[in-house]
C-alpha cells in the first residue's frame, strides 16, 4: 500500500475549488494565494491538549519560582535591617568588681558615652529590664545582687563617622574598672553570612525549577514535532528555511509561555498579598521574630516581574533550539 502524500491529507479538492494546503505552507505561496489560505491552521494547533497541559505545567513552575524570589527578597531586606540595626547600637558592659560600686561605675560609664560624638541616647538598663533579659535562662525571681550580673549601658550612634568607638574603650578602661563596649561586630558577621548562605540557597532552587521547566518544554516541543512530522518534513524539502519552521513553534511556545508565566506570577503576588496580610494583624504571623515582616518589597515584586520574562524567553528559546536540533537531522 502506497504511503498517503502528507500533502494532500485534506483530500482532492472539488472542481473550481482551490487545493488545501499545510500548515504553514500558504507563507511561501504567491501573494494572490497567499490571502486565500491566511485562516488555515498553524503547525502547532493552539488548543492542543498537551499545549493546555504545559500552560499548567509552567504556571505552577512559575509561581514556585516567584515564591522562590520572593523569599529571597525578605531574607535579604530583613538581614540588611538587621544589619543596619547593629551598626546604629554599641553595649557597654560593666562587670562588678570587688571594691567597686556598680551603680557609681555604671553612672560614670553613661557619662563617658555621652560625651563622645555622634552618640544619641545612652541609657543604663534597669534592675527590672536585666532581670527580664536573664530571665529565659535563670528563671523567674533571680536575685541579681547575689549574682555577678553585668550593668549594661545602650548607646545609640547616629553618627558613625564622627563616633569614635575605639577612644571610648581605651576611656572606659582608664576610668571604670571592668567595663568594656561591644559593638556587635560578630554577630553583624555571622548575619551577613547566613543571608548570604539564604540568598545562595535560594537562587539554586531557582535555577532548579528553570531547570525543570526546560525540560518539560523540549518534551512538551518533541511532542509536538513528533505529531506534525509529516508536516514539518514537507515544509523542510519544500525548501522552507529552518529558521521559519523554529520560528512558528517559537512563536506558539511564547504563548504558552507567556500565558503560564503570567497565571503563575498572579497567583505568587496574590500569595504575598495573603502574607502581607497575616503579618499586619498581630500575633498572628509565626516568623515576625526573625523577619520582623513578611511583606515583600518592591524589589521583590520586580523580582517577579523578572520571572516571567525570564519564563517567556526561556520557554521560547528552549522550544525552538529543540526544533532545530530535529531538522538538523533531516539535512
Amino acid at each position: 500500500m502506497t504511503a498517503p502524500d502528507p500533502l494532500a491529507r485534506a483530500g482532492t479538492p472539488a472542481a473550481g475549488r482551490r487545493p488545501a494546503v499545510p500548515p504553514g505552507l500558504a507563507r511561501f505561496l504567491p501573494w494572490s494565494d497567499r490571502r486565500a489560505h491566511a485562516g488555515q491552521t498553524p503547525i502547532v494547533p493552539p488548543g492542543a491538549v498537551a499545549s493546555r497541559a504545559l500552560v499548567l505545567v509552567i504556571a505552577i513552575m512559575g509561581y514556585l519560582a516567584s515564591l522562590t524570589v520572593g523569599a529571597v527578597s525578605v531574607v535579604a531586606d530583613a538581614a540588611a535591617s538587621w544589619q543596619s540595626d547593629i551598626a546604629r547600637e554599641v553595649t557597654i558592659q560593666v562587670r562588678p568588681r570587688d571594691g567597686v560600686d556598680l551603680a557609681a561605675a555604671t553612672e560614670r560609664a553613661v557619662e563617658l558615652a555621652r560625651a563622645m560624638p555622634g552618640v544619641g541616647t545612652v541609657h543604663a538598663l534597669t534592675t527590672e529590664e536585666t532581670r527580664g533579659l536573664v530571665e529565659p535562662w535563670l528563671g523567674t525571681g533571680v536575685d541579681l545582687e547575689a549574682l555577678p550580673v553585668p550593668r549594661l549601658v545602650s548607646v545609640e550612634i547616629i553618627d558613625a563617622e564622627r563616633a569614635d568607638l575605639a577612644k571610648l574603650a581605651t576611656d572606659l578602661a582608664a576610668a571604670v574598672p571592668g567595663a568594656s563596649v561591644d559593638d556587635h561586630t560578630a554577630w553583624a558577621a555571622r548575619l551577613a553570612g547566613l543571608a548570604t548562605t539564604a540568598v545562595l540557597g535560594g537562587l539554586a532552587i531557582l535555577a532548579l525549577v528553570l531547570a525543570a521547566m526546560a525540560l518539560s518544554v523540549v518534551f512538551a516541543t518533541r511532542a509536538a514535532i513528533a505529531s506534525n512530522r509529516q508536516v514539518i518534513e514537507v515544509l523542510h524539502f519544500v525548501g522552507a528555511e529552518d529558521r521559519f519552521i523554529a520560528a512558528e513553534f517559537g512563536r506558539h511556545f511564547l504563548v504558552v509561555g507567556l500565558k503560564g508565566a503570567l497565571a503563575g506570577a498572579v497567583a505568587a503576588a496574590a500569595t504575598f498579598g495573603l502574607l502581607s496580610l497575616a503579618g499586619s494583624v498581630e500575633g498572628t504571623d509565626p516568623t515576625a521574630d526573625l523577619f520582623g515582616t513578611t511583606a515583600i518589597s518592591l524589589t521583590g515584586y520586580l523580582g517577579v516581574a523578572a520571572i516571567v520574562l525570564v519564563v517567556t524567553v526561556l520557554t521560547t528559546a528552549t522550544s525552538r533550539l529543540a526544533v532545530q536540533r530535529h531538522l538538523a537531522t533531516l539535512a
